[in-house]
């Protein structure tokens, strides 16, 4: 809308009203026809109609009716409509409504009298006012709170007019008069508001003068005089030491919303750590105290501030803010969880480590549908408190095993990833983890955690007790050989054979992108627990959880027993001084190894063995059958030297992380920097002495120092116009997390006026115009600067366009020039982030929108290729660099980002280089939202080239 307007109308444009029809009903007496004539008036002005003709039909018929809704909708009806000529001058009929005015502010009924105060407070011409004031003023001594606060609103927005001063002289000692006998608690906030705004010494000074009754003030009064405080700090540094100490005596404030006003104010004022300590503690309660989610979630993004600037006070918070998990809501504990694991420190490990194994306890419950997904958040907290403070993992790592077998398939492979690199990071732990790992391992039902237990069993078990075991383990959870017998293979095959519709859908497969980013054929059987009834006929009474598993058309996982069985083998030969026993257990293992090969090239399973499997499990056979030591030596000793080298790197990434993160302050060398020693100490109190050095502190590191980036702005003007056009334009544009700023500036390069000037906009994609920029007028060879708001819905490439429209005084009709399209860059709504591999591979296989991108480009290296993608996308590249190290001519990477609506953007880059040295393969982009995939291929398809 082009005219403010303080009421919304719900209007039907499906059958506008025509002007005579309204004229009649308001002439007639039916109290219900004109109100509803007047709704339509009021809509027809604010749709642009200007209807004159009806103004004086109002004065008539309209102005005497005494109906309360009549009045309201006249006085909104004067609100909108035209009140002044072309010129600026009020319109001679406008007198005609001051007598009504007037009337109106001496009238008995006081809702009458609070309406019309409430339309002056909004009217701007001073000629309609003017005769007005002393009846305004009277309303200051008014009986009726209503009436007062009213009056007060009016006096202030009269006294902002540009010829306010003279209208209404003595108005800020009026209303400070007022101000002290007022009782009333919105009329009293009324009255504070109009001297902040008008006359901010006399605020100030009532301020001093009451300093000991602001405690007991009501809500709305210390909301202003927290925005009051706030604005004398900014202007006045020096003096924010007195307030402070207001502030903080309102922390304690019984309205929540003063509280959180208060702490955000603290904040922003002070650095001191009394001032931080006390707004943390207010944030924490506040935390505590609310219901809400929403409340909760806006709470913990202030904490997620304040952990950034001063971590070191935050760390004494750190049981209070864990408290929240207490809240049933999956985000709140995430948000709660994230903060709380930055402020760890030696001094309250132990505590947190409790807390949270207390919440993993809890979890057992099973109350709640969600407790497996918290459990999995608490399992990975832990890891990373353990990974931090190593000796804290012998407290938790028993406690987290026993949920290797838990249904939640992601909390158990969290589990047995934490379990893997505790292992290795804890020596100490090595004999006690592998005991408890083989009496639990019956227990685990999914084929991703047995496959890394299986891992760990193979690389960990070095005495001969330990491997004896874990070769018995496996047998046992393997079964009796074979599995199958003839008479069920020919069962099986007449089966699939009869009935192909009931095939066992969970072993379909399915491609399936890795870790390092390159992609495998992996059985559905893999991502979920194993269910009875998705076994063989014969198979039910087998309870051991590997045969479950492979009978279930699982191979990968066949191939990791043989991988695991092979490596007990080779180190039971070096830890059994007996040959005769070494000899059994390989025949043993050889047994297994053929079983599973004959297995899937039966017609017991719906399809065979697929041909990764098939390789490893013959590999294996022919380790065990043809020893040799270099075999020997790069099963036994690289495979952990590998796992070694992984961890170290992680280690490293994530301390370059943490440094990148640290902000880098500078101060000039010509600073000034105040000695704290040097100066004056009387009258002031710890808190001001306090932040006077922590003033000092941020001055000296250059903490107050803002970079302007005046060439980061000047890549982000966009030419509009020509220079040959008679109006040139250009924009500004500014991408804000919801919307986009666009300041356009525009020049009359002509020797003309240019009239009605105006800047029209339209929009492509998830993008909306908030308001329609009004018209101008444009004096010869002058400029404006006109602003238009554009609203954003999704992450996606959106484009603006439009065109100038302005008139001469030589040529009647319009003159168009049309603007350049502005392009809004997806690149402005996605920023790098990190991902773990195995959430990586899920959202991977459940996101549906997929774009595949042939690679096409003039660079010949894959790393070249690599970093000019990840810089050209804004995304990051989870593949370590030590991934990358060699040269073999192939390359696979997983890249990640996320946008600021919080959604995922997945990316995999697989190139080869061909003989002739160019290179060859796919990017494929996959996100929730088609936006994201489209955009983003596009961008690349852009910029890869290079």
């Amino acid at each position: 809308m082009e005219k403010s307007c303080s009421l919304l109308i719900h209007f039907d444009k499906g059958n506008p009203a025509m002007a005579n029809e309204i004229k009649e009903s308001l002439e007639g007496n039916d109290v219900e026809r004109k109100i509803d004539a007047l709704k339509k008036a009021i809509m027809l002005l604010l749709n642009g109609d200007t209807l004159p003709q009806l103004f004086i039909t109002i004065v008539r018929y309209v102005l005497p009716s005494e109906d309360h809704t009549i009045q309201k909708l006249l006085l909104l009806y004067l609100e909108i409509v035209e009140k002044t000529d072309s010129k600026g001058k009020v319109l001679p009929e406008m007198i005609l409504i001051c007598q009504n005015l007037r009337n109106n502010l001496q009238h008995p009924n006081e809702y009458i009298r609070g309406v019309t105060l409430r339309f002056l407070s909004r009217l701007n011409e001073s000629e309609l006012i003017e005769p007005l004031v002393p009846s305004v003023l009277a309303n200051l001594e008014h009986r009726h709170p209503y009436i007062r606060r009213n009056a007060i609103l009016a006096v202030m927005a009269i006294y902002k007019l540009p010829q306010g001063e003279q209208l209404l002289v003595d108005a800020p000692e009026m209303i400070e008069k007022a101000l002290a006998t007022e009782q009333d608690l919105s009329a009293k906030r009324n009255a504070f508001l109009m001297l902040f705004n008008c006359a901010q010494e006399r605020a100030i000074g009532y301020l001093i003068q009451n300093l000991d009754a602001v405690p007991k003030w009501g809500d709305l009064l210390q909301m202003v005089v927290l925005e009051l405080i706030r604005k004398v700090c900014r202007s006045n540094p020096a003096e924010k030491g007195k307030y402070i100490k207001i502030i903080i005596s309102l922390l304690n404030s019984s309205s929540t919303a003063v509280m959180y006003e208060c702490a955000a104010t603290l904040v922003s004022l002070s650095s001191a750590p009394t001032a931080i300590r006390a707004a943390g503690n207010t944030y924490c309660q506040l935390l505590l105290s609310q219901s809400d989610n929403n409340v909760k979630l806006i709470v913990l993004d202030r904490l997620q501030e304040l952990k950034v600037s001063h971590r070191e006070v935050m760390v004494d918070m750190i049981m209070d803010v864990l408290r929240a998990l207490s809240s049933p809501n999956l985000d709140i504990r995430r948000k709660t969880l994230d903060i709380a694991l930055e402020l760890i420190t030696p001094r309250n490990i132990d505590e947190v480590v409790m807390t949270l194994k207390k919440e993993v306890v809890k979890t057992q419950s099973g109350e709640s549908e969600k407790d497996g997904e918290y459990r999995q958040m608490l399992v990975q907290a832990i890891h990373s408190c353990a990974v931090k403070f190593p000796e804290v993992a012998s407290t938790v790592v028993h406690l987290l095993m026993e949920f290797l077998g838990d249904s939640n398939v992601a909390s158990a492979m969290d589990v047995v990833l934490f379990v893997r690199e505790i292992i290795e990071t804890n020596p100490k732990l090595r004999v006690s983890i592998i005991a408890r790992l083989l009496d639990t391992f019956y227990q685990i039902r999914a084929s991703r955690v047995c496959s890394c237990a299986l891992w760990i069993i193979g690389e960990y078990c070095l005495s001969l007790s330990e491997v004896e075991n874990g070769i018995s383990t496996i047998n046992q959870c393997l079964g009796e050989l074979p599995f199958y017998t003839v008479a069920e293979d020919a069962e099986g095959l007449a089966t699939i054979k009869s009935q192909p519709a009931n095939a066992i859908t969970v072993s379909s497969r399915r491609p399936a992108i890795l870790a390092d980013g390159t992609y495998a054929t992996q059985s559905a059987a893999s991502e979920i627990a194993v269910a009875t009834h998705a076994m063989i006929p014969g198979s039910a009474a087998a309870t051991g959880n590997l045969r479950s598993i492979l009978l279930t058309g699982d191979f990968f996982l066949g191939a990791v027993i043989a991988c695991t069985l092979t490596k007990l083998i080779l180190r039971l030969e070096e830890v059994q001084p007996s040959g005769v026993a070494v000899n059994k257990a390989a025949a043993e293992a050889l047994l297994i190894m053929v079983s599973t090969l004959r297995l899937g090239q039966s017609s017991v399973l719906p399809h065979p063995i697929d041909d990764d499997s098939y390789d490893r499990i013959s590999l294996c056979i022919r380790i065990l059958t043809c020893p040799d030591n270099f075999f020997k030596k790069v099963w036994l000793q690289s495979c952990r030297e590998s796992f070694m080298n992984m961890l170290a790197d992680k280690q490293i990434r994530e301390t370059e992380e943490s440094k990148a993160k640290a902000q880098v302050l500078h101060a000039q060398p010509d600073d000034l920097i105040d000695f704290r020693l040097l100066k004056s100490r009387k009258g002031m109190s710890q808190l001001e002495l306090e932040d006077q050095v922590e003033d000092d502190l941020k001055r000296a590191t250059g903490e107050f120092v803002k970079d302007g980036g005046s060439m980061n702005k000047l890549n982000r003007i966009l030419q509009l116009t020509g220079f040959s056009d008679p109006v040139y334009a250009e924009a500004y544009v500014t991408v804000h997390q919801y919307d986009i700023v666009l300041d356009v500036t525009v020049i009359n390069r002509t020797k003309d006026t240019l009239q009605n000037l105006c800047l029209e906009l339209a929009t492509m994609g998830d993008l909306k115009l908030v308001e329609r920029p009004q018209n101008y007028t444009l004096a010869p060879e002058s400029s404006k600067e006109i602003k238009a708001n554009i609203k954003v819905s999704s992450t996606e490439t959106g484009v603006i366009f439009g065109n100038i429209v302005y008139e001469t005084t030589s040529v009647l009709d319009r003159n168009v020039v049309v603007l350049n399209d502005i392009h809004i860059d997806i690149m402005d709504y996605i920023s790098p982030a990190t991902c773990p591999d195995v959430a990586f591979r899920n959202m991977w296989a459940e996101f549906e929108w997929e774009n595949k991108v042939a690679v096409n480009t003039t660079i010949q290296d894959e790393k070249e290729f690599l970093t000019h993608i990840v810089n050209s996308t804004n995304m990051k590249c989870l593949a370590p660099p030590s991934a990358m190290d060699g040269d073999c001519g192939f390359l696979a990477a997983n890249l990640y980002a996320k946008s600021v609506f919080g959604e995922d953007a997945l990316v995999n880059v697989s190139v080869e280089k061909q003989p002739d040295s160019k290179l060859s393969g796919y990017i494929r982009i996959r996100s929730k939202t088609q936006g994201i995939a489209l955009s983003l291929g596009d961008k690349i398809t852009l910029k890869q080239k290079g």
